[in-house]
């Protein structure tokens, strides 16, 4: 009998017992919740006089409507400033810690959750948003649930859930100069299509991911959610445990050395089973941008938009709603917009990487270019760097940290057919405010590039990467 995976462990040690239903009920470690999805939970919760179980192990922030270009109160957009209020009043009223705007440790839920050390190896996590599998490069079971599993949770402190098949991807050599963690989970996604991991955890693996750092496998397991697996994680090692040393929310000195005894101890074993591997060069990877309207219809920088690709039913849809033609190359593609930021890059290395190639560079007279922080906390840390300085100088608007452009609940929004560079992680058709609106994704340097130009790019050639 074969040893047993990450998510085997962890799925042992937080299984209740199996329902009537046939699913198990799962414990969760960590509740983190936002504007979105909770207002609705918590007003089922009034409705039927239940209390909150665990208010200690739910924390709350504002991300998604949260205006980046000013936001006093009450918010211009009445909906938004309702949802802003709902939460106020529902964490108040419950004993639950928010994150407030200027508080210091408001952002992005995917970005302040590891900043603050709540996230740790070996927790089941979720959160009332597609992209908490985020949280999976901590070595957890990290999912994005909808607002009944939201209020349920509240309620319980559990998840009804049926267990997942595990599929280990591993990436071996070493990426080419100037490829990122965004261009390598492009890539899986391309290879594997949007459907790939349908009932699948995926367990990244393999000397690529080995030698990234968190931040950077944070942004592989963010889009886990759009090759379609439940959840996707990294094993913990050194790399994950010096990141958690010193925050805030992580015990310290010799709980913190037993801690890594403990974490350490959930990594797959070496003779784990899988129910299925796949295995990618990592020198094969090239930066690599979507052409359509979902994150698998991607190429790499130096290819033509493809007639047919592995889910191939939506390419003349999305050929028509990108206004591009197949055999065409992708790169000289005119953008209108550029847009670093997001849960999947938001963080102070992606925003470094891109100021440290920025030199004499300029905007492009044509391009609106916004930067936006994933957390206060990244606000602060780059402005203590100079990083919105170097950004400013070359044209870019730095803004208040929220998720911005990465979706239209807030007035980051394009305008008609604009195309925008984004360092987001959906494409789809309207996600960012416009119904006729454009959306390519790419590295933040590679948006970047774009922005310089004002067209697609290649980022080495660009700035000799």
């Amino acid at each position: 009998m074969g040893g047993k995976t990450l998510f085997q462990k962890i799925w042992d040690d937080h299984d209740i017992g199996q329902l009537l239903s046939g699913q198990h009920q799962i414990f969760i470690a960590l509740h983190l919740i936002h504007e979105v999805t909770s207002p609705q939970a918590f007003g089922m919760l009034k409705d039927k006089g239940i209390p909150v179980a665990f208010p200690d192990r739910t924390f709350a922030t504002v991300d998604h409507i949260i205006p980046t270009d000013g936001r006093s109160r009450p918010l211009q957009d009445d909906m938004a400033e309702r949802m802003l209020q709902v939460l106020t009043d529902a964490t108040d009223e419950h004993g639950i810690e928010f994150f407030a705007p200027d508080s210091g440790a408001q952002g992005i839920v995917h970005v302040v959750g590891p900043e603050l050390g709540l996230t740790q190896p070996g927790m089941t996590i979720c959160c009332g948003d597609s992209h908490t599998s985020t949280h999976g490069a901590f070595g957890c079971i990290s999912l994005g649930i909808g607002t009944s599993q939201v209020r349920d949770v509240l309620a319980s402190q559990t998840l009804a859930m049926d267990p997942l098949k595990v599929r280990r991807i591993t990436v071996n050599g070493a990426l080419q100069n100037g490829v990122t963690a965004k261009d390598v989970i492009l890539h899986i996604i391309r290879t594997l299509g949007v459907n790939g991991g349908v009932g699948y955890a995926y367990e990244y693996a393999g000397s690529v991911v080995d030698s990234m750092t968190m931040e950077e496998r944070m942004t592989l397991c963010n889009m886990s959610i759009e090759g379609g697996a439940r959840c996707g994680y990294v094993n913990p090692d050194n790399t994950t445990f010096e990141y958690l040393r010193g925050r805030a929310r992580v015990p310290a000195g010799t709980e913190f050395d037993e801690a890594v005894e403990r974490w350490r101890g959930y990594a797959s074993d070496s003779d784990a089973l899988y129910d299925d591997e796949v295995v990618i060069e990592g020198s094969d990877i090239a930066p690599t941008v979507t052409w359509g309207i979902n994150p698998a219809q991607a190429v790499g920088i130096g290819e033509k938009i493809p007639a047919t690709q592995l889910e191939d039913e939506l390419i003349t849809q999305a050929l028509d709603y990108m206004k591009l033609k197949a055999d065409d190359p992708i790169k000289g593609t005119p953008i209108d917009v550029a847009f670093i930021g997001s849960c999947t890059n938001g963080r102070l290395s992606d925003f470094q990487a891109v100021a440290d190639v920025l030199g004499d560079h300029k905007v492009a007279a044509h391009v609106k270019a916004i930067v936006v922080p994933g957390s206060e906390q990244v606000d602060k840390e780059a402005r203590a760097l100079g990083l919105n300085e170097i950004f400013e100088k070359a044209g870019f608007e730095w803004r208040e940290p929220g998720c911005s452009m990465c979706l239209a609940m807030n007035p980051d929004k394009l305008i008609g057919d604009e195309v925008c560079a984004s360092s987001s992680n959906r494409n789809f058709m309207g996600r960012q405010g416009s119904p006729t609106g454009r959306t390519i994704l790419m590295s933040p340097v590679m948006v970047a590039a774009a922005a310089v130009t004002g067209s697609v790019a290649d980022a080495r050639k660009v700035f000799g990467l």
